[in-house]
């Protein structure tokens, strides 16, 4: 049974309610203060003392996490949070300031099973899922404490979302329920390292929801040697994927490219990724390699990053290079742990 506020909608809190007595209403109240931010049932002070004792004797609680360390980034004000919930379980998730608005990113597990070889994430293992109610806690807590509106969510914290789908799912629909934080679907992300069947699935359940998928290598040979998940999902099954969400759900598709020096990020690794993406609604985000203490690879430098994008729009494909926020308070992409660094 779930004892979390937070991972109920409305229509589970009013069974919740009336099951101790109460009118309806009161679930809307309960409702609306949980989207306020609420982090205590003190602070409801519209919902009767006798309701908020019989919910906390009944075990429920507001689980939003605790922060235990906050870092702000001296170069560009990226803030990163130690958060711990209520069984010592730890996440980190990011707040990031752009011309656009807020953006916070969030992790879907404690550590993560995918075991990408740069990425920090799965150096620790996994301890557990998150779930939807607590995903939601990390952007409450986030937005109590930097006074600030969030704009967008991207779920690219710990872990892998799409193997902890049901979870997922449920933050997706608590936090644009237009009754409590009301976020617009579309200003939402969800990557994936590429777990095939929940792609198909995302697409059915989710069309509106921007959909990244974390590639990293022009081939599938190139692919295994950094990303495991790729010896269970073949590299052409993945784009054949890839290409029907596109055709169903008209959305574009974003592909993650984290550039390794001497691994995937010569000009000929970009030639033959544009040939395999060419053609069709797909965007390549490249991203410098945000370098991990205890992993051997080094970010490509300036001119191989600036070669391997100049082939790539040569040959018509949209592409980026992501901003880097954060790397000094390692809060970029990749960088995020369950345990506090200092705690190592």
């Amino acid at each position: 049974m779930r004892k979390n506020l937070l991972d109920h909608t409305e229509e589970e809190l009013i069974d919740i309610v009336t099951g101790l007595g109460e009118k309806k209403f009161r679930a809307r109240q309960i409702y609306g203060w949980l989207a306020k931010g609420a982090a205590s049932f003190d602070e409801m002070s519209n919902v009767p003392l006798s309701l908020r004792k019989a919910l906390a004797e009944d075990g429920y609680y507001i689980g939003q996490p605790e922060v235990v360390t906050e870092q702000i980034s001296k170069t560009d004000g990226t803030r990163k949070c130690l958060y711990e919930f209520r069984d010592g379980a730890r996440v980190e998730s990011v707040f990031m300031k752009y011309s656009y608005g807020n953006s916070i990113c969030i992790s879907s597990q404690v550590g993560c099973l995918m075991g990408c070889t740069f990425c920090a994430s799965t150096m620790d293992g996994k301890l557990r899922d998150l779930t939807g109610g607590e995903m939601l806690g990390e952007v409450l807590r986030m937005r109590s404490l930097t006074g600030e509106d969030i704009n967008h969510v991207v779920i690219m914290g710990m872990g892998e979302p799409f193997d902890n789908y049901e979870e997922v799912s449920r933050f997706l629909r608590l936090i644009s329920d237009p009754d409590g934080m009301g976020l617009s679907l579309r200003n939402i992300t969800v990557s994936t390292c590429g777990i095939i069947p929940m792609i198909r699935k995302f697409a059915e359940d989710f069309p509106q929801v921007n959909l990244a998928v974390s590639l990293h290598a022009p081939n599938g040979e190139m692919r295994k040697k950094t990303m495991p998940v790729a010896r269970k999902y073949g590299y052409e099954d993945l784009l054949n994927a890839c290409r029907e969400y596109t055709e169903k759900t008209h959305r574009r598709i974003t592909f993650e490219y984290a550039l390794i020096s001497g691994v995937n990020d010569s000009a000929e690794d970009a030639s033959e990724l544009a040939d395999r993406l060419k053609g069709w609604l797909t965007h390549v985000n490249l991203i410098p390699l945000n370098e991990v203490r205890g992993r051997e690879y080094r970010k490509s430098d300036g001119s191989s990053v600036a070669a391997f994008r100049k082939v790539l729009e040569s040959k018509g494909i949209a592409v980026t290079v992501r901003r880097t926020l954060g790397s000094d308070i390692d809060a970029a992409c990749g960088q995020l742990r369950a345990l506090n660094r200092s705690d190592k």
